[in-house]
C-alpha cells in the first residue's frame, strides 16, 4: 500500500522492491505450485494449512509460511508509521503483559537480535489472549503445529538477511531500531481487536 522508496528513512527503496518482487513473489508462486501439488483447496484461507502444517510438504511449509509472514510484514509497515499505539486495547495489553512500551520494544528487538541464522521476531495471542513475544526460524511462525510458540500473530518482524543488508549489512541491531520507525500501529491495533 506505499511506494518502494517510502520507508526509505528505515528501509532503502533496493531493499524493499528486491524483497517483495523476487523473495516475496518466489514464495507466492511457490506456494501456487505446492498447494496444486498436494491437493490443496486455494479458496480455504492459509491459516488452515499452517495450523495443520506438518502433515504437508517441506515446501509447503517454507512457501505457505513465507507468503503468510510476508503479507503481514508489508501491512504492518507504513510512511507515516513509528510511535507508539497511543490510547489503544493494544497499548493497554502490551503494558499489562509487559509492564511498560519500553519494556516490550526491548524484549521483541532482543527477540529479533537473538534469533540465530535467517528467521522472524513476533507479538502473538496465546491460547489464553495474552500477548507474548518470541521468535521463529527460517519462514515458520506461530500459527503452524510445528512452532515452539503457538498463537495468533499479530506483528511479526522479518529478521532475513534480505530484509536489511544492503543498508545495514551485518547490524540487524541496526535494521531493529529502524524498523520501529515504520511500524504501522493502526494496522496492528485492528488486527489485534479481530483476534480477540
Amino acid at each position: 500500500p506505499y511506494t518502494y522508496s517510502s520507508l526509505d528513512r528505515s528501509i532503502d527503496g533496493t531493499t524493499m522492491e528486491i524483497h517483495y518482487t523476487k523473495h516475496a513473489a518466489a514464495y507466492a508462486t511457490n506456494l501456487q505450485d505446492a498447494a496444486k501439488s498436494e491437493g490443496v483447496d486455494t479458496k480455504k484461507p492459509l491459516e488452515d494449512v499452517l495450523g495443520r502444517i506438518s502433515k504437508f510438504s517441506a515446501k509447503m511449509r517454507n512457501n505457505g509460511g513465507g507468503h503468510y509472514n510476508h503479507e503481514l510484514f508489508w501491512k504492518s509497515l507504513s510512511p507515516s508509521g513509528g510511535g507508539k499505539p497511543e490510547g489503544t486495547k493494544l497499548m493497554a495489553a502490551i503494558e499489562s503483559s509487559f509492564s511498560s512500551f519500553d519494556s516490550f520494544k526491548t524484549e521483541f528487538s532482543d527477540a529479533g537480535k537473538n534469533r540465530f541464522g535467517s528467521g522472524w521476531a513476533w507479538l502473538f495471542l496465546d491460547g489464553d489472549k495474552k500477548l507474548r513475544i518470541g521468535s521463529t526460524p527460517n519462514q515458520d511462525n506461530p500459527l503452524m503445529d510445528v512452532s515452539e510458540i503457538k498463537g495468533l500473530p499479530v506483528l511479526g518482524l522479518d529478521v532475513w538477511e534480505h530484509a536489511y543488508y544492503l543498508r545495514y549489512q551485518n547490524k540487524r541491531a541496526d535494521y531493529i531500531n529502524a524498523w520501529w520507525n515504520v511500524v504501522n500501529w493502526g494496522y496492528i491495533q485492528n488486527r489485534y481487536e479481530t483476534q480477540l
